[in-house]
């Protein structure tokens, strides 16, 4: 073989591995690759495509559930968590599932009909989990109810979405694409004193006013601020200028903070959340037990305060003293579980 030839070899065939890998997140089936899923898995990381459900154990134990109950999911997402709770039914009973993402709710529909879950012991909706007053009209008060408040990894690994700072996408961030208004349109008109202020009350963002400051006035310029990267750029480009903030950690954990705190504005996540938590009580049976893990300072304090109030009001008997952390093994190998906080609540 010639010199030539062995070059054309090489245009022919490169990239095709890389591109058989990319297959797989593109699909988001990743049920098809089961050896790269655990590969992947065991290196500590959440394979494209699919949702490690945290704190599964440590939910079931408080949650107590037993077959002829009837609970509700109220952040069905890829379905960990639901699954979970219908092994413990054992076809008894009825878990109701809602999920505000018209996207992924089918997907997770099929995969958990697959599984032989029809509609005798799951009943799916999507709606929002601030509506849980329309599931119990039809249900009947509930003997439990779990709610995970973080964002799927299904959700994040898909650019479309534009969660993901480490993909170029478009800056969307809503839960529903077919409401409401994207992160893109919601920063051409906003002020610098109220992104500011967003992004303090929604991440604690320490250097809120300088990056608010910065995007503000690129969309003055004229420039588009309409992509995940763009807002990225921005976000580096200020912070290289302010000494202890430029190493790349630390613009990378701004860079969260700041997508996070657009996602919550974008979605109105704490207004929601807190019309969830004022109808809890009315939807839980006498005994009914809550469990609600949250991944941020600001969802954790709405809980507690909330927790803490309808104690002390006698609505609930027992709460969480204090929030239950994920395992150190499943820290240790899911990193999306070391922010996780867990609290429960019993009805009185």
């Amino acid at each position: 073989m010639d010199h030539e030839e062995k070059h054309q070899r090489r245009i022919r065939y490169k990239g095709t591995h890389p591109k058989k890998y990319q297959e797989k997140y593109k699909e988001l089936q990743p049920e098809k690759y089961t050896d790269t899923v655990e590969k992947v898995i065991q290196k500590g990381s959440t394979p494209a495509g699919m949702h490690r459900s945290i704190c599964v154990d440590e939910i079931l134990e408080f949650l107590q559930i037993t077959p002829g109950q009837k609970g509700l999911d109220a952040t069905l997402g890829y379905g960990g968590h639901t699954l979970e709770m219908l092994k413990c039914l054992d076809f008894k009973g009825h878990l109701y599932a809602i999920d505000v993402d018209p996207i992924e709710l089918p997907r997770t529909r099929a995969r958990l009909e697959s599984l032989g879950y029809g509609a005798e012991i799951l009943t799916i909706r999507q709606m929002n989990f601030s509506s849980i007053n329309q599931i119990i009209a039809e249900s009947g008060p509930l003997n439990f109810i779990m709610a995970d408040l973080g964002v799927s990894s299904m959700q994040i690994d898909n650019p479309e979405r534009g969660f993901t700072f480490k993909a170029e996408g478009p800056l969307d961030l809503r839960l529903n694409p077919k409401k409401g208004t994207s992160a893109a349109e919601r920063l051409k008109t906003i002020s610098q004193d109220e992104l500011e202020g967003l992004l303090r009350e929604n991440s604690d963002e320490p250097n809120a006013k300088a990056i608010a400051r910065a995007i503000v006035s690129e969309i003055r310029k004229g420039t588009a601020v309409a992509t995940t990267t763009q807002l990225q750029q921005i976000i580096k480009n200020t912070l290289k200028t302010i000494p202890g903030s430029n190493s790349s950690e630390e613009i990378k954990k701004a860079c969260q903070r700041c997508f996070q705190a657009l996602r919550i504005d974008v979605n109105d996540e704490f207004k929601v959340l807190y019309e969830f938590l004022e109808k809890l009580p009315s939807a839980l049976a006498e005994g009914g037990r809550v469990a609600i893990l949250s991944f941020h300072s600001g969802e954790d304090r709405l809980v507690k305060k909330s927790f803490q109030r309808l104690y002390r009001d006698g609505v609930y008997r027992e709460i969480a003293e204090e929030p239950i952390r994920a395992s150190a093994e499943e820290r240790s190998t899911n990193g999306r579980a070391r922010s996780a906080k867990l609290r429960w609540a019993i009805k009185a």
